[in-house]
């Protein structure tokens, strides 16, 4: 009973060992996470918004917040990418459109 308890003893003192290690840690890293610019959007953001007329780089600087139950970050970027690349076709169509002179069809 007695190796018992002093064995008890030890692994509740490693554990706790560990879990201040790891604490100190976490904070370390906090920081060079906020000097490198990727830094998690805060939770409490307001609602995410394109400008009425978007701009291909209006996607590309689009950040939305955690929840607990969100969306996966694949799927949401692959529509994010595709919507970018619409934006960018279109607005290379409109400006070979508007390059044409008047009366010339473009088909």
């Amino acid at each position: 009973m007695t190796y018992f308890l002093i064995f008890l003893a030890i692994a509740v003192a490693g554990a706790v060992a560990s879990y201040v290690v790891g604490l100190n840690k976490a904070s370390a890293g906090t920081s060079a996470a906020a000097d490198d610019g990727f830094t998690a959007p805060v939770a409490n953001l307001p609602p995410v918004l394109l400008p009425e007329i978007p701009q291909p780089e209006d996607v590309d600087r689009l950040r939305f917040s955690l929840g607990l139950r969100g969306y996966r970050m694949d799927q949401v970027d692959e529509v994010l990418d595709r919507l970018r690349d619409q934006l960018a076709a279109k607005d290379a169509r409109i400006t070979e459109l508007e390059s044409l002179p008047r009366g010339e069809s473009a088909l």
